[in-house]
């Protein structure tokens, strides 16, 4: 998977060397963004879409869920990202698509964790309840977006989207009711895992800063 990593991110830098030095003829448009979807739940999805070229434009963005306990169980999540955005009209106007780049760290359960059966990471390890586990460590992620963005007025968008990708996790497992790890005797310190899921959408708010 590493190579996945390394191609996405030398294509980030190929194509942004390219378009730093391309010119459009109006001047170039800047947007901030807030996720409207998680705010009411107290989680902050925040970006800044730049433009870069007629079609192209570049977007940092944040992640924050700083919940110690939510519905309880540990849900803080802090994230990162940079995306490349392709516009199939012109930016920040109608069918997009991104690759991006996001690292993270994380102490949640995660989504394969779920359930009321019991858990046991090895033969000669103690039996738990999947609801009294979860995992505290580190994320990369690399993957793709698609999104559609409307355009509300001189100053104003919606920005619907969706993304995923490979994520390669890097944690530790404890148990909720005693802050104890289950995987303690673990060779090599840290679980590691690797999938492929959906890790960020939404509906951005945007508003032009110029």
């Amino acid at each position: 998977m590493k190579k996945i990593f390394l191609l996405l991110a030398f294509s980030a830098f190929a194509f942004l060397s390219a378009q730093t030095n391309d010119s459009v003829k109006t001047p170039k448009k800047l947007y901030v963004k807030a996720n409207a979807l998680f705010l009411p739940i107290g989680m902050l999805n925040a970006g800044i879409e730049h433009q870069l070229s007629e079609k192209w434009t570049l977007q940092e963005e944040i992640f924050i869920s700083p919940w110690e306990s939510f519905a309880g169980v540990p849900a803080q999540i802090y994230m990162g990202g940079i995306e490349a955005r392709f516009y199939f009209n012109k930016a920040f106007k109608h069918f997009y698509l991104g690759a991006n780049l996001h690292v993270a760290a994380f102490k949640m359960r995660k989504y394969n964790y779920w359930g009321d059966g019991d858990y046991q990471y090895g033969p000669e390890y103690p039996v738990y309840k999947l609801n009294d586990i979860y995992q505290s460590g580190f994320a990369i992620m690399g993957g793709a977006t698609v999104g559609y963005q409307w355009q509300i007025n001189e100053n104003w968008n919606l920005d619907l989207f969706l993304g995923g990708g490979h994520s390669e996790g890097f944690y530790h497992g404890y148990v909720t009711s005693t802050g104890e790890r289950y995987d303690v005797d673990y060779v090599d310190g840290a679980n590691r895992s690797g999938e492929w899921i959906p890790y960020k959408g939404g509906l951005m708010i945007s508003y032009r800063l110029r």
